[in-house]
């Protein structure tokens, strides 16, 4: 069974005094009802479990009053033995909550009444055009949590890399030395597979038991495939074709040199007024994020950015390689790289950043200057260098020597090096970019 990160916070949530019902957003097949079941089913004597996608017929239960006891006499007439309804030691689960709107209003009744805890579980929460918005979101009656594939340290554990290991790199991060070399072989092995891998939990436990990537790259089609059936099943008639090009034309936008986001790659001709909803359709499902260009490299970051200038990155690096053409697995694996232009490490840093829960950033200016991402790192604004093999770092250097006009005195460059330092450039392996957690 995959250990995941969830379940700490699921366990707090639990801890809480006076908490509110929980929701956990993430894209589809990311792990989230397994994660919820196994937590409920050690926490709980009794679990109630609805899956409003799977049985539509239960969203009848929350179609009249929404009063708790009321709910409570419909469900126990409805599962019978299966729904058993004991103050403080009860669990009702809510998956696929976005079927059911009515579901999502009851948690304001539910976090009134207080005997029982309940978990509801999204796909499509929020998303525009799904058409199943509740009538009144319970704003101040919920707690809401974002969960995403597998991270790169969840791959670790998957791979029986344990947290001696991740402290002893930790280690090496904090005084600058270098990694033992044979632990950075692995390593670097391990990031490798996790590229083409990626988070999502089927995927990773095929890997895992089977090592066959003929197989992992089948599921992971299936899954890109089956996102696609969503984007034509759940969003408005007018942009089900708008929402699929937009997400087709990721690799395309990746490979360029300038990696901006450019509608006119969609289509020729296109405008951001006629595809930028399609967009934020793709990102609201949890597929995508963004990644914005900096009119300024400095902190606050945020208060820096440019709403209309942005990059676009898969949230799970491996479904990016699996829409990649036949042999990129192959490629990557044997550290092949010079014909992806650094795409596919800058969206596998992407995936690392934004999985820690990082928004990201870069910085661009006509000039010529480009820096693939700036982070806030130990109080100050940090400039990110991603190298597939190496690399110069002309542009980094340049906002460097002039602090005075950047008001940048920190780099880091990842790469296909050990931990070492230059003057203010920090150099490090890919794979510690997991470690960079300090704000």
């Amino acid at each position: 069974m995959l250990k995941r990160k969830i379940e700490k916070k699921l366990i707090a949530w639990k801890n809480t005094e006076n908490r509110k019902p929980l929701i956990i957003k993430g894209c589809r097949q990311c792990g989230k009802t397994f994660s919820v079941l196994d937590f409920a089913k050690k926490n709980y004597k009794n679990v109630v479990y609805l899956n409003f996608f799977e049985n539509p017929d239960y969203v009848a239960v929350f179609s009249g009053s929404l009063e708790v006891d009321t709910i409570v006499m419909m469900l126990s007439a409805l599962l019978g033995k299966e729904a058993v309804f004991e103050s403080g030691n009860t669990v009702l689960v809510l998956d696929e909550i976005q079927e059911c709107p009515e579901a999502r209003t009851a948690l304001k009744f539910f976090r009134m009444d207080g005997r029982y805890d309940v978990i509801g579980t999204g796909s499509f929460l929020g998303v525009k055009g799904y058409g199943k918005e509740p009538k009144s979101v319970p704003v101040g009656s919920e707690t809401v949590i974002d969960m995403y594939p597998l991270d790169f340290e969840e791959f670790l554990w998957a791979n029986g890399i344990e947290t001696p290991v991740i402290e002893l790199l930790k280690t090496c991060l904090q005084n600058e030395k270098t990694v033992p070399e044979a632990l950075h072989k692995r390593m670097k092995q391990l990031l490798l597979q996790y590229t083409v891998v990626g988070g999502m939990p089927d995927v990773v436990q095929t890997f895992v038991s089977t090592k066959q990537m003929d197989e992992v790259l089948q599921i992971q089609r299936d899954i890109v495939r089956s996102y696609e059936d969503d984007m034509i099943k759940y969003a408005e008639k007018k942009d089900k074709s708008r929402i699929k090009e937009c997400f087709q034309s990721i690799p395309k936008q990746l490979s360029k040199e300038n990696k901006k986001f450019q509608y006119s790659i969609v289509k020729k001709g296109s405008t951001a007024s006629k595809y930028a909803g399609s967009l934020q359709w793709i990102e609201d499902a949890g597929i995508i994020v963004r990644c914005y260009n900096l009119s300024i490299t400095e902190l606050p970051l945020d208060g820096n950015a440019e709403v209309n200038t942005f990059k676009v990155y898969m949230r799970d690096c491996g479904l990016f390689v699996s829409m990649l053409e036949d042999g990129t697995q192959y490629d990557i694996l044997q550290g092949n790289l010079h014909a992806y232009k650094g795409a596919v490490f800058e969206n596998l840093i992407a995936d690392i950043f934004s999985k820690m829960g990082r928004k990201l950033y870069y910085f661009h200016k006509d000039s010529g200057l480009e820096v693939d991402f700036v982070i806030r790192y130990k109080g100050e604004c940090t400039l990110v260098e991603v190298k597939a093999s190496t690399g110069n770092t002309k542009s980094t250097r340049t906002i460097l020597n002039h602090p005075e006009k950047y008001h940048v005195s920190h780099a880091i460059k990842l790469g296909d090096y050990n931990v070492g330092r230059a003057e203010q450039i920090l150099t490090l392996p890919l794979y510690m970019a997991f470690l960079l957690k300090e704000i």
